[in-house]
């Protein structure tokens, strides 16, 4: 869901446009390799967040202390995830901030390109349905049984807004002040935060809700319900790098 690459040095410099981008990628990398790391980063994500959700509701019927186990164990492991794959690929394991990424940096300098979007985005949707599989076989589920769970009210999608465009406004503000070494327990403490203060329980990633949707649980999300929660990321997504311009604005857009 972000990036851990950066630059090696610690203080802050005037130039903050020269911080390498959330998911600047080491050239050593070959393609092969990154997108394997988003496929299986991602899968393991979403295998954490339907397993915990799964194993919740089965051990309490109290839907507080689901949400809060469901939360605790996204919020370890994101973070493992990030710290161990994101030397590999950026660790974005969400198609919003692969996309932000190529959009801040189209007009040339560090980061994925088009090529890179095309290889990163189906990893990740691909990886997101396996992990949704593998948990529901882990626990002795269907290994695909649609979710009817309906995430379509208006204040939902009102939270996915919030929850993606805070996402982005950490990650790129992190890259943008040279702090993106505080990516792991950033990322993953704003998720689990956003799990309580958003209405939608801040789902803020499209290959994540596709694979939620395929397994009929705590975690799950009615079909039905994608293209709005999906769409509204995207929203979230232009709302968060308008806010990162605004309040982390580079050399280029401080002078244009």
């Amino acid at each position: 869901m972000t990036a851990t690459h950066e630059s090696a040095a610690d203080p802050v410099s005037p130039d903050a446009a020269a911080q390498p981008a959330p998911g600047a990628t080491p050239p050593r990398r070959p393609p092969a390799a990154r997108a394997a790391a988003e496929l299986i980063g991602t899968a393991a994500l979403v295998t954490v967040v339907v397993g915990s959700g799964i194993q919740a509701t089965a051990l309490t019927k109290d839907v507080g202390v689901q949400l809060l186990a469901n939360s605790l164990a996204t919020v370890f492991g994101l973070g493992v995830l990030i710290l161990l794959l994101g030397p590999v690929s950026g660790a974005h394991f969400n198609p919003v901030v692969t996309l932000a990424e190529w959009w801040t940096n189209r007009r040339g300098g560090p980061g994925v390109t088009i090529r890179e979007v095309a290889l990163y985005v189906p990893a990740q949707i691909a990886g997101a349905i396996a992990g949704a599989i593998l948990a529901d076989a882990m626990f002795g589920r269907p290994l695909v049984q649609w979710s009817t769970h309906d995430r379509s009210a208006g204040h939902l999608l009102l939270g996915e807004v919030v929850a993606t465009a805070g996402l982005i406004l950490m990650i790129f503000g992190l890259a943008r002040t040279g702090r993106l070494r505080f990516a792991p327990v950033a990322v993953a403490s704003y998720i689990g935060a956003a799990y309580w203060f958003t209405s939608s329980t801040s789902f803020a990633n499209p290959a994540v809700t596709i694979g939620r949707a395929f397994s009929d649980t705590f975690a799950g999300i009615a079909p039905g319900s994608l293209a709005g929660f999906i769409g509204m990321q995207l929203v979230g997504a232009v709302v968060g790098l308008a806010l990162v311009a605004l309040v982390f604005p580079s050399v280029r857009e401080a002078t244009e």
